[in-house]
């Protein structure tokens, strides 16, 4: 494999884990904040505060998780090599 593609194909792996990874951690932090406040406001509506806080997070979380894959799959299945 060609140095250049290597080197760049590792930056981008990096840059996509980076990015993959801030985007849902500020979105569940900021969710985690709301729900807290919602919870204080109306203590009898938490349960359906926690249960939409779950899945929501759980949908972030898979955002960072195709970031991983995007960054494995320029590691070691690189389309570029």
């Amino acid at each position: 494999m060609d140095p250049l593609v290597a080197s760049a194909s590792v930056i981008a792996a990096s840059v996509a884990v980076g990015l993959g990874a801030v985007g849902p951690g500020i979105g569940q932090g900021t969710a985690a904040s709301r729900a807290v406040e919602g919870i204080a406001r109306q203590p009898e509506a938490e349960g359906k505060i926690r249960g939409t806080l779950l899945l929501s997070l759980a949908f972030m979380e898979a955002l960072t998780i195709y970031g991983l894959v995007v960054a494995l799959v320029l590691l070691f299945a690189n389309p570029f090599a």
